[in-house]
């Protein structure tokens, strides 16, 4: 059955979805790639936003990836969740499901599926949490007619940062509900403490006596990963930007780690938000380091889940990351993070400035590593002040998660009516 927006819209303020008949049932698509941490915390973020504002409905994940132990992660943290990935199950919850939502991403990363969610149900879908450039800049998707068409049949769309908005805005993309709502990961809470209090204590590292570095290649070696359709040439373009910036970029990061080392006793631990970057700590981070700050510094040799990141983070002192999910997951723990942004990397480092963090974020090409070093230190020297500053960063990002909710919230509860009155 067909349900248009401006009826579902229109009795949204009248619903309480606790009234009806049945809770609704939604369908979560989210979980798109499990080589990095950050598009793995996408979905337990979203999912804790989801549960708290609709605590009885039934959520269905639509994942492209569980491997890597995310999903034995998500099924020990969220035992009600449902999970389809068969074409089998896919059907049975296009018939069940009342809404569709696009978890946290770069850009559409879900076109095809949404559309065909819209075609054969008729049923609301929206966006919750993310990019969005116009000619498809770093991981973004180039809008183009099918794109806009699938944009302005949504019922909401809500980007992770004001800059895809603004895009949104300037590309005329009027019909949905548009707003703002940082990436679901600043939402993730869920956590490893075992697995991490095995790790600091095999390590030496001492709660909130240590940084977290997290290490980033100018773009992302995917054609290393899996099959990509880049051509030769656009690999090579590629590497050689990679190889052009490396030595530069990871300079600025050992300076900070020598600062660090130097200035405080204290130790560093650099380690992963992407698995390829288990191969770069060593050349590019740890090996050109001098002899004693090296004693001071712990490699990360392993790929780990946001869980047991969330919980290393979570006894750090701050996070210095040139990816943009760490320090993301680290805020959400209280713990002071840094976005070193390289220019390749697209503009989600808008959510920094937009959520108070602003003096935390860097551009790599304009900043040197004296400057982050003393920012770090700062940190360091008042870590309370710091910490509040985290903290109510995370706050307003999550009041602008659950006004997003409580939208959508209301427009599930609404299709789950007209649908059991049809």
């Amino acid at each position: 059955m067909s349900i248009s927006r401006r009826a579902i819209l229109s009795g949204m303020a009248a619903v309480v979805v606790g009234r009806s008949a049945r809770q609704p049932v939604i369908l979560l698509r989210s979980g798109w790639q499990t080589v990095n941490i950050g598009d793995i915390a996408h979905t337990p973020g979203a999912l804790a936003v989801i549960y708290k504002h609709m605590p009885e409905a039934e959520v269905i994940l639509w994942p492209n990836l569980l491997d890597r132990g995310v999903e034995p992660m998500l099924r020990r943290n969220f035992p009600r969740l449902g999970i389809v990935q068969k074409a089998e199950e896919i059907d049975v919850a296009f018939r069940k499901a009342d809404l569709l939502i696009h978890g946290s991403a770069p850009s559409v990363t879900s076109q095809s599926q949404m559309d065909s969610w819209r075609n054969e149900t008729g049923k609301p879908y929206g966006f919750f949490g993310i990019g969005f450039t116009i000619a498809g800049e770093a991981a973004g998707t180039a809008l183009s007619p099918s794109l806009r068409e699938t944009l302005s049949s949504s019922q909401f769309i809500y980007t992770r940062e004001t800059a895809s908005l603004a895009n949104l805005r300037q590309v005329g993309i009027t019909g949905p509900l548009l707003g703002f709502a940082p990436d679901g990961a600043f939402s993730m809470e869920i956590r490893n403490d075992r697995a991490a209090d095995e790790f600091l204590k095999a390590n030496g590292l001492e709660d909130r006596r240590f940084i977290a570095l997290i290490p980033r290649l100018r773009y992302t070696p995917y054609h290393k990963i899996r099959p990509v359709s880049w051509s030769e040439a656009e690999i090579r373009r590629r590497t050689e930007a990679n190889e052009r910036h490396q030595e530069p970029d990871h300079a600025k990061l050992r300076e900070v780690i020598a600062a660090w080392v130097r200035e405080t006793g204290c130790k560093a631990l650099v380690c992963p938000e992407m698995t390829y970057q288990l191969d770069i700590i060593g050349p590019l981070v740890y090996d050109p380091l001098p002899a004693q700050v090296k004693r001071s510094v712990v490699r990360r040799k392993t790929y780990w889940l946001p869980d047991e990141a969330a919980s290393v983070y979570r006894r750090a002192v701050a996070v210095i990351s040139f990816e943009c999910h760490s320090p993301i997951i680290a805020a959400a723990q209280g713990t002071p993070c840094m976005y070193v942004h390289q220019p390749q990397d697209g503009i989600k480092g808008q959510m920094w400035k937009d959520i108070g963090l602003g003096d935390w974020y860097f551009e790599i090409d304009e900043t040197s590593g004296a400057e982050i070093s003393q920012r770090v230190l700062d940190i360091w020297a008042e870590f309370a002040k710091a910490r509040k500053k985290v903290d109510e960063a995370v706050a307003y990002a999550r009041r602008l998660q659950d006004d997003a909710m409580r939208h959508i919230s209301a427009l599930a509860g609404q299709a789950a009516g007209l649908r059991r009155r049809s």
